[in-house]
């Protein structure tokens, strides 16, 4: 019987089934187990829904980890001490309070937010004078608490100063709750003339984030809510688009001219080296999305794009994969075997029997034909990456043990 991978949930999902949970504590006094959750993408309402709101794609029930009344403790201490870094202040005149809490399940996708508690405090308040404060539709403001970062550059969906709550996890808690107030014909009379303030916080989150790019892009204090899906997919590969595109879009919009991509931890770290003056942010890992990096690099407008690898990358890159994880993407020893026959490598033969590229290279290495071949492989792939850009990219090629091989 085939394994099959776990989906999870997001974050998204998880702060709205736990907003769903304290508005049910708050309105009606009774902490639900499970919460029903809608999940994006949302279409246009259905006539026959008879409450106009926008319809979504399916349901998800969660279980709720904790429900209180009152805010959550990390809110509540920081509303105590007027500590407002990284989280939004509490409105004024407020009537209740509630909290509940969801742990987050990435199901099998390696996720360092998975396992951690997500946690909504709903708070009704006296609807504020007209102008001082902007609600959604329905009467719902969505603020982020302790453990939820805050934005400090532009180029990211979410406007700088706010908390680091994606516009459609926003959509999805507004309309969760919406939903939820038109579902209850019991809902208490008067609900229309007051607010519900939605803070999203996250107890590890400070911790958490620091396993995340989220320092890189400029978003400080915690974790994102995110979730266009409301769903997670094991070792998802728009996840890894999206989050490259969030790279280049920030490092783009906070005026970077050059955009380093690395395949990895390792060769970043190694391409820092090369390029101290430049900072962090110019730097995106995109892992083995070769041709989807670049061509998105090269239509951001970047003056200059520098690829930095291992030789294993580079020969598959070299050899045209626009996609070069092994398990889709196959190195052909044999091609790379010619390369070092027509350079009159002693290592020719052996080199097609390699079952590795870090054993063709320590071949190559040692011959005296092995610098002709290395350049001839990179050359070629920097062809392959000025195809996918659509500019020309600078390329440099590193040893695992840290030596720089080639810089062109």
């Amino acid at each position: 019987m085939p394994n099959t991978l776990r989906e999870g949930f997001t974050t998204g999902s998880a702060a709205t089934g736990a907003a769903l949970a304290a508005l049910q504590l708050l309105r009606y006094g009774s902490a639900p187990a499970t919460v029903r959750v809608p999940l994006p993408p949302f279409a246009a309402a259905l006539q026959s829904s008879g409450c106009g709101l926008p319809e979504p794609r399916c349901w998800l029930v969660l279980p709720v980890a904790e429900c209180l009344p009152g805010p959550a403790p990390e809110l509540a201490a920081r509303w105590a001490t007027n500590n407002f870094e990284y989280c939004d202040p509490p409105p004024q005149k407020i009537i209740r309070s509630a909290h509940a809490s969801i742990i987050k399940d990435g199901g099998d996708d390696p996720d360092a937010t998975s396992g951690a508690c997500i946690t909504a405090t709903v708070v009704e308040s006296v609807a504020p004078a007209l102008g001082t404060e902007v609600a959604d539709h329905g009467n719902i403001i969505i603020k982020g608490g302790p453990g939820v970062g805050r934005i400090t550059l532009p180029g990211l969906p979410v406007a700088v100063g706010q908390a680091a709550i994606n516009p459609v996890p926003r959509q999805q808690i507004s309309l969760a709750l919406r939903a939820q107030e038109h579902d209850q014909a019991s809902t208490p009379t008067g609900a229309a003339q007051t607010v519900l303030t939605v803070f999203v916080s996250v107890p590890q989150g400070l911790e958490l984030a620091q396993k995340t790019f989220n320092p890189r892009l400029g978003i400080e204090g915690g974790i994102s809510i995110l979730g266009t899906q409301g769903t997670v997919r094991p070792f998802s590969h728009a996840a890894w688009k999206a989050t490259i595109g969030q790279g280049l879009d920030v490092a783009a919009a906070t005026g970077c001219r050059t955009v380093c991509l690395t395949t990895g931890r390792r060769s970043e770290r190694l391409l820092m080296e090369r390029y101290p003056h430049l900072p962090e942010r110019a730097f995106v890992q995109v892992a083995d999305f070769a041709q989807f990096s670049l061509h998105a690099a090269g239509t951001a407008g970047f003056e200059q794009i520098v690829w930095g690898c291992f030789f294993g990358k580079l020969v598959k890159l070299a050899q045209g994969h626009a996609y070069t994880h092994a398990k889709d993407s196959t190195l052909d020893m044999w091609a790379l075997a010619q390369q070092a026959q027509s350079a009159d490598a002693a290592c020719a033969e052996a080199v097609a029997r390699c079952i590795t590229a870090a054993h063709a290279l320590e071949l190559l290495l040692a011959d005296a034909a092995g610098p002709q071949v290395l350049n001839a492989v990179a050359q070629q792939a920097m062809q392959t990456a000025r195809t996918f850009a659509g500019q020309a990219v600078s390329l440099h090629l590193f040893h695992t043990d840290g030596r720089e091989l080639l810089a062109l």
